[in-house]
């Protein structure tokens, strides 16, 4: 897989991963509901889920800034945009349209 495609890949689950973890937070916390017989609104799951693409996005990011050529203030951007909930997405997005995501190496 390239590296574009690879970025721009992971940087979606990890938007979906923390969108299922929202919902599922909301189940447990707001509805106190267990749709479907998943326990603690399916939490669990998705937490470990969202862990897990979260470390793989970081490990991809950190792959993939020498062969895009990213300055470190990129980088470090790309890396805080995992925190907050769905920004992977919009970093990933707007890497792509100014041309940060094509390999320069």
């Amino acid at each position: 897989m390239n590296p574009r495609t690879l970025f721009r890949t992971v940087a979606v689950a990890e938007a979906v991963t923390w969108a299922l973890l929202l919902v599922a937070m909301f189940l447990k916390y707001v509805t106190e509901s267990e749709p479907l017989g998943i326990p603690e609104g399916g939490v669990p799951v998705a937490g470990a889920a969202h862990g897990a693409m979260f470390v793989l996005y970081v490990l991809v990011t950190l792959n993939v800034r020498e062969k895009f050529a990213w300055t470190g203030r990129t980088t470090i951007v790309a890396l805080v945009a995992a925190i907050p909930p769905l920004c992977t997405y919009v970093f990933e997005v707007m890497a792509d349209r100014r041309g940060l995501l094509a390999t320069q190496r």
